[in-house]
């Protein structure tokens, strides 16, 4: 019973930081429109499985917060600028695949394929535009520092990261499998072109404001 009052006092802290998280995860972002895309233009395995790639994105980023990476790669500007640029290009490059296959008939993956290069291409995705984005690192140090105890105990360092991922794969599965729905797939068929644009166009613009705020930063 004593350790249990123990740990209370530790809780809040920890839902506190699960609850931060998971409001930034729902935020929209280029995570939000590669799964919603993936899960509508796929199917609902490679939603998920992209889904899964934004989760172990999200735990490497935790991980590394934690560890106190994340301090060391602010005050080594040239290396946090490097990465900037890189998640900016990828995402333009990932912008420029979305609009120039606009116009393309859509390729409905069998059964087999779907099973293999299709769900794991998609998780890959999933998370390298997940690390595309060391912002994201920030907000997890950002949060970190404001909700979690100065000596937090081990098993909240160990849970934490875990605990993230599930918050971050949870949401985006919600993603995936409304988005696979038979009516977001058909309003998707019939508009391909101009929702395909449209993602692009977002995407895009995402991927040049991290290469402006780098180049400015």
């Amino acid at each position: 019973m004593s350790a249990i009052m123990d740990i209370l006092p530790s809780l809040l802290p920890l839902f506190s930081i699960l609850g931060a998280i998971a409001i930034g995860a729902a935020s929209p972002g280029p995570s939000f429109v590669l799964v919603a895309r993936t899960a509508i233009a796929g199917s609902r395995a490679v939603g998920i499985a992209a889904a899964f790639g934004m989760g172990l994105g999200g735990m490497t980023f935790a991980s590394l917060a934690l560890l106190g990476l994340v301090t060391l790669l602010m005050q080594v500007g040239w290396l946090y600028l490097a990465l900037k640029l890189i998640g900016g290009a990828y995402l333009l490059y990932l912008a420029f695949l979305i609009w120039r296959g606009a116009t393309q008939p859509l390729r409905m993956e069998t059964p087999q394929a779907e099973a293999g290069r299709g769900v794991l291409r998609a998780f890959f995705i999933g998370l390298a535009t997940q690390l595309s984005n060391p912002k994201t690192a920030v907000v997890y140090a950002s949060i970190f520092a404001a909700l979690l105890p100065a000596d937090p105990p081990l098993w909240m360092t160990l849970l934490l990261p875990p605990l993230l991922f599930a918050v971050e794969f949870c949401w985006y599965c919600i993603v995936a499998v409304a988005f696979s729905a038979p009516r977001p797939r058909a309003a998707y068929l019939r508009s391909k072109r101009w929702i395909d644009r449209l993602a692009g166009g977002v995407m895009g613009l995402l991927g040049a404001r991290l290469i402006f705020e780098g180049a400015r930063g």
